[in-house]
């Protein structure tokens, strides 16, 4: 199924929080939600844009949020910070000081195999990842499916879903610090992508704007940014 920049970005925030039946946000969708969400969620695409507040906000703040974002423009330099950042931040923390933006471009990955260099973690071959990612040998059902590239005997690049739903999944990649620039990442995220794809899910990427390296790795994939997320916490 081919779906329209604007679907992406609904699919995509549906996948990255937990919302309540007004659709106000109450947590990141982790398979145990800890992290609050942020106050105040703006996706956008050069076809659309999307917004989301939280659940504890007052209405009135809720309310005026919201108004600002039913009239943001809808723009094709995604890069470009919301015409109303300032009243956005200033809406914030008047109400609860320190507010702090996140924002990054959001991809999809393209449909391929998936590469010789990497592997599936399996129940059967999970001590891979003992080394560096120890944490997924206890977890790994959580965040399956998890692909890995070996080196020395162990796991040293991981791609793993690290927010999951039911029509999408977005990849969470780490890579261990002596492994770096060896292009380990993209093939742990082609791996993950081809494997997400055979389960019935599509392959969702995004980074910050400032993180060059994350951005790298979808370039080298080709994936195709499709929106740009923005939020305040």
């Amino acid at each position: 199924m081919l779906y329209s920049d604007a679907e992406l970005i609904r699919v995509q925030v549906e996948s990255l929080f937990v919302h309540d039946a007004s659709g106000r946000l109450l947590a990141i969708n982790e398979p145990e939600p800890s992290q609050p969400a942020p106050r105040f969620f703006l996706g956008r695409t050069s076809q659309g844009n999307l917004w989301r507040t939280r659940f504890d906000l007052p209405p009135d703040l809720t309310a005026a949020l919201e108004q600002l974002a039913a009239d943001e423009p809808v723009i094709r330099d995604l890069a470009q910070p919301p015409r109303y950042e300032a009243e956005y931040l200033h809406l914030l923390n008047a109400y609860q000081p320190r507010a702090t933006i996140f924002s990054g471009p959001a991809y999809t990955l393209p449909t391929f195999d998936a590469p010789d260099q990497a592997v599936l973690i399996t129940p059967e071959n999970k001590t891979l990842v003992l080394a560096h990612f120890s944490w997924l040998f206890t977890t790994l059902p959580d965040y399956a499916p998890v692909a890995a590239v070996i080196a020395d005997e162990a796991a040293v690049a991981v791609c793993f879903s690290s927010r999951l739903a039911a029509v999408a999944a977005e990849a969470g990649v780490n890579t261990e610090v002596n492994y770096r620039g060896r292009g380990y990442a993209a093939d742990a995220v082609q791996a993950w992508a081809a494997a997400v794809r055979a389960g019935g899910r599509l392959p969702l990427y995004s980074t910050s704007w400032s993180n060059v390296a994350s951005q790298s790795v979808a370039k080298k994939l080709g994936a195709v940014q499709y929106g740009a997320d923005y939020s305040i916490t």
